[in-house]
């Protein structure tokens, strides 16, 4: 309902939609998709976040686009691990948070949509994996290091289920998992990590979503903004 009631409220004819990555942003798509199909919505195009996402577009016949061709997208639509009370978030869980954050940094609006266990109070509080970091595969060990004596964050390597060895991201690159605790200034981390030579991107979304939409277990959906108190939508 969440992933449903962001597409409604937010995605009009002719614009160019972000399309994120994870379990939530299956039913965005089809909820595009019925819009579509049944002519409430004309000329959507799609930019998808990874390659998950491009192959779910391409299954529900929803037209794919680049940022090449449309380097302004007029709505990003994506999942989160965490979001706190400022809409800061966690993202990357799913491996693809460097081409998440370039698709929401371009996007005029960025909207997140996710089931209420998602929703705390500060990052840190409710997801205990740490944050994703994607690294250059040369530097990953002097990173953690550097992590743990400078910002005290225990760094693990994200290894691959199904081979032997690490995740490799879309991009060719590693996935450290840091722990930091509770973040009480996500943005100040934020920061402080990207300066690490061999640092790719790094799975804090700060000041960048405008609204949260979350599935409650009763299925009602609970809405957090930046302006405005929580509200049932």
């Amino acid at each position: 309902m969440a992933a449903r009631k962001a597409v409604d409220e937010y995605v009009r004819d002719n614009m160019i939609v972000g399309i994120g990555s994870g379990s939530t942003i299956v039913y965005a798509i089809e909820r595009l998709s019925e819009l579509v199909r049944d002519g409430t919505l004309t000329h959507i195009e799609c930019i998808p976040t990874s390659f998950q996402a491009k192959q779910l577009l391409q299954e529900y016949k929803l037209f794919i686009t680049s940022l090449d061709e449309h380097p302004v997208i007029d709505v990003a639509i994506d999942g989160a691990d965490e979001v706190d009370s400022a809409l800061n978030c966690i993202k990357g869980g799913g491996g693809c948070q460097l081409q998440e954050k370039i698709v929401a940094y371009n996007s005029k609006v960025f909207v997140i949509v996710a089931d209420s266990r998602k929703k705390s109070t500060q990052l840190g509080e409710k997801w205990t994996q740490g944050v994703p970091i994607e690294v250059s595969p040369v530097a990953y060990v002097p990173i953690m290091k550097l992590i743990e004596q400078r910002l005290e964050g225990e760094s693990v390597l994200r290894m691959a289920q199904s081979k032997v060895g690490p995740v490799v991201t879309d991009n060719g690159n590693f996935i450290l998992d840091t722990d930091f605790g509770r973040i009480e200034n996500p943005q100040e981390l934020h920061d402080h990590l990207v300066k690490i030579p061999g640092v790719i991107g790094v799975g804090l979304f700060c000041g960048m979503a405008q609204k949260a939409f979350f599935g409650e277990q009763n299925g009602s959906v609970t809405v957090r903004s930046l302006h405005d108190e929580e509200y049932i939508g």
